[in-house]
């Protein structure tokens, strides 16, 4: 997903970056909110203890990320997208609702969101290496956390879950759909 270069014009870099910013901050809202879903589904289950512990880890690193962005996001006087509050639901239902579905479709959800995040992230990472390359850095570092998470959830079953190919897709398709709205609104 390799980005077309800047248009010409005073500002077109800063409303770039902006763009970047704005959409990182609603994917990392929106993953903290589909582990949030899962856990209060998941989370004092009999029995699914491990599962619990697993989700619980995984949100503690999108909370960090997002409370990274936040604080990019103030610094660099960059608003956050108009869906805030609408990707907060969305995630917490998209969660509850894989969680409801069994362990092996909240693997598979962590699978196609974190797939299509660590694509996001690369795109990004090769696109700000020459103009912001601490930032670049920061984004490979939170793209191998996220696809460290994909791993985990492909090595606990994720492809096993029921029509997990129709899951999967669907949600791929929600997460990108996502980006591009949060980059612009």
């Amino acid at each position: 997903m390799t980005r077309p270069p800047l248009r010409p014009g005073a500002g077109a870099g800063a409303a770039r970056l902006a763009e970047i910013l704005r959409v990182d901050h609603a994917g990392e809202l929106g993953a903290v909110h589909i582990y949030r879903g899962q856990r209060a589904v998941l989370g004092q289950a009999p029995g699914r203890e491990r599962i619990a512990g697993q989700l619980e880890e995984m949100e503690g690193h999108e909370a960090r990320h997002l409370a990274r962005f936040e604080s990019l996001l103030a610094e660099r006087r960059v608003r956050p997208t108009l869906m805030t509050p609408f990707w907060r639901l969305a995630g917490f239902t998209l969660g509850a609702g894989t969680a409801l579905m069994g362990e092996k479709a909240v693997h598979a959800c962590t699978v196609a969101v974190e797939t299509v995040i660590g694509e996001h992230y690369a795109a990004q990472v090769e696109e700000l290496s020459i103009r912001e390359p601490e930032l670049a850095k920061e984004l490979s570092g939170f793209r191998d956390e996220e696809l460290a998470h994909r791993e985990i959830a492909i090595e606990e079953g994720a492809r096993e879950a029921t029509a997990y190919p129709i899951l999967a897709a669907v949600i791929r398709m929600g997460c990108r759909t996502a980006i591009r709205i949060s980059e612009k609104l």
